[in-house]
This record gives structure tokens, C-alpha cells and sequence, in this order.
């Protein structure tokens, strides 16, 4: 038998559905007492172009609650009827300022955090995106989250990007792009 039989296997804060292979929901995290859960949902992507070596990415530099700076996929939430993709777009577009056009699903992640008063399970839709158009800028950011934004090569974003579960997206992008070209 083997850990994950038992229940022995240590949570992960993550999981990752990808077509029909789905990991169960974490636990969410101990101790704190009994804090509310607060669901929440976002939508987001990775955006490529073409470079002289495969394909870059737009990603964007923020300040996490701690004040470290972490860089990440642009992602936000749905506002008012929008489905997942509609906001994928609005908010790859609002963040970056690259306007994109969706090709394909790339699955969710799922995770938690605290904050003082509240325990928040996310999920968020990530979608493989074509850069359409626009430039990169910050300006269009309403909250204002996003302190820079820079095209990265794939293949360094491994390096770069803040959040293993983000490096797992980018890997199912690169997986999709190798099975169509």
C-alpha cells in the first residue's frame, strides 16, 4: 500500500484539473479556529507572441501582502455576467495591455489562504491566449495591482514566475503548443 492509500500522503495547497484528469480539492488549512470560508473565482492566461526562439509570455510584477515583489500570470475576476474566458480576456488585456484572442483551455487551479478575518478558497480558469494586439503597459490596470509587465521567453518563465502552480500552467501551454504545430 502505498502513502496515498493510506492518507498519508502531506496536502498541497493546489490542485490541477487538466481535460478529464482532475486532483482532489486540499484541506484547507489548520488551526486559526473557526474562520469563515469565503469562495472565490478568477479567470486568466497565458498570452504568447511569436520570438526568434519559440514563443514569449506576458507577465506582470505585483506586491504580495508581505511586500515581496512576485511575478505572475495576469488573472482577475469575472464582473458581472462574464464567463471565464470574457474575463480571462478583459483581465490579461487590463493588466498587461495586450489585447488577446483564446485558443484553448489550459484547466484551473485551486488553493487557500488566510487573511485576518476570513479563509479563502480560489479557484482560477487559466487559458492559453494569442496576442492580438495593444502594448505592454500597466496603465489600464483599475486596481492598480500590477507594478511592471514584461514578455518573457517560455522556456525562462520556470525561472521567473513567482508559483509553482503557475509553472505548471505554462508547462500545459507548452505541451498544447508542441501537439499543434
Amino acid at each position: 500500500m502505498n502513502g496515498s492509500e493510506t492518507g498519508d500522503e502531506p496536502q498541497t495547497p493546489l490542485t490541477v484539473s487538466m481535460g478529464s484528469r482532475r486532483v482532489p480539492v486540499p484541506k484547507p488549512p489548520r488551526g486559526g479556529g473557526h474562520l469563515p470560508t469565503v469562495e472565490e473565482v478568477s479567470a486568466g492566461g497565458v498570452v504568447i507572441r511569436p520570438a526568434a526562439q519559440g514563443f514569449e509570455v506576458a507577465i506582470i510584477a505585483r506586491y504580495n501582502r508581505g511586500g515581496r515583489l512576485e511575478w505572475c500570470l495576469p488573472k482577475g475576476h469575472p464582473e458581472n455576467d462574464e464567463d471565464h474566458e470574457q474575463a480571462a480576456i478583459r483581465e490579461v488585456e487590463e493588466e498587461t495591455g495586450i489585447a488577446g484572442a483564446i485558443l484553448t483551455s489550459l484547466g484551473s487551479i485551486e488553493y487557500w489562504f488566510t487573511v485576518p478575518t476570513h479563509r479563502v478558497h480560489k479557484t482560477v480558469h487559466h487559458f492559453l491566449l494569442e496576442a492580438v494586439g495593444g502594448e505592454l503597459t500597466t496603465e489600464n490596470d483599475p486596481d492598480h495591482e500590477a507594478v511592471d509587465v514584461a514578455w518573457v521567453n517560455m522556456d525562462d518563465l520556470e525561472r521567473t514566475l513567482s508559483f509553482p502552480n503557475e509553472r505548471r500552467i505554462v508547462s500545459a501551454a507548452k505541451q498544447v503548443i508542441a501537439d499543434t504545430l
